[in-house]
């Protein structure tokens, strides 16, 4: 059985209309389940996590992220601390079951060019999808956010995969891609002051000499009044979860802090928990439902 699990990520966490909107738009397609939605108000995010047959996949994202495209004004858009480059920033489409990476990146490399014609928007494929070596990895396509995608659209190296090579002021550009499951991973400090979460997420992200495939961020969380180490872990199979979670809890005793708690965001693969019970991780809102392989 292939079965695809598509995860778009908008820039949109505080107007639980719009996100409402986005889902109704989804479940109006047949064959596509909706596993999960989640708003963020600090992130100013939302991530969807939706499964089916690749072909059904593919028109599920296009009818949710053509309704995002037209709901999200990036223009408008404030206060974010995560990195974005358009309403709909990110669209990742992850082989399950018995299906393969090649089946996940056909997937998105049918969705790309349809979304980005249709809604006037540039598209950057990335990861297993990526048409070019500089931009397979993430990062490197939101470089200078949403904020300078117009100028970085002046650069020929930069033209876009698919959709038009010009800047859409009202829904920025989206990067398309195909990913074995990633995490997504909190930790909050029970702290106010910033610094010791941008320390602790330096201390750990791989491109500051720290773990392999952890990506991290130290952000405030203005409307608690605490800070959170906010982390995508691309290779859970390499760098687990406790392995993770117990250098920040060693960082954070080193620093006088304790974890508050963390948080998963979407859906994860069992075995990313690594056996360890929930408790361990000091999760909150985890339930059985929370497993991918629970849900197919």
């Amino acid at each position: 059985m292939n079965i695809i699990e598509c995860v778009p990520n908008f820039s949109e966490g505080r107007n639980r209309r719009i996100i409402e909107d986005i889902a109704s738009a989804l479940a109006a397609v047949s064959g596509v389940r909706l596993l999960d939605y989640s708003m963020d108000p600090d992130h100013h995010r939302s991530v969807f996590t939706f499964i089916g047959p690749p072909e059904r996949v593919v028109d599920g994202a296009q009818a949710a992220c053509s309704r995002a495209a037209e709901l999200i004004d990036m223009r408008r858009h404030r206060g974010a601390v995560h990195p974005r480059i358009g309403a709909v920033d990110v669209v990742p489409f992850i082989p399950l079951a018995d299906a393969k990476m090649k089946d996940a990146v056909d997937a998105a490399h049918r969705f790309g060019p349809l979304f980005g014609t249709r809604n006037g928007i540039p598209v950057y494929f990335y990861g297993a999808a990526a048409l070019s070596p500089q931009r397979r990895e993430l990062p490197d396509i939101r470089r200078g956010g949403y904020e300078n995608l117009e100028e970085r659209l002046k650069d020929p190296n930069w033209k876009p995969d698919a959709g038009p090579a010009f800047f859409n002021a009202h829904s920025g550009a989206t990067a398309v891609g195909a990913r074995i499951p990633l995490v997504a991973f909190n930790v909050v400090l029970n702290c106010s002051e910033l610094k010791p979460a941008e320390d602790i997420a330096r201390s750990i992200r791989q491109s500051s000499g720290g773990l392999r495939h952890v990506k991290a961020l130290g952000v405030p969380l203005k409307s608690r009044n605490l800070v959170q180490v906010s982390m995508n872990l691309t290779d859970y199979r390499e760098t687990s979860m406790c392995r993770v979670f117990d250098e920040i809890k060693a960082q954070a005793e080193r620093l006088s802090v304790e974890i508050l708690e963390s948080e998963l965001i979407g859906l994860v693969p069992r075995a990313a928990l690594a056996g360890r019970p929930p408790e361990d991780y000091r999760l909150k809102d985890f339930s059985e439902k929370r497993i991918l392989e629970n849900c197919f």
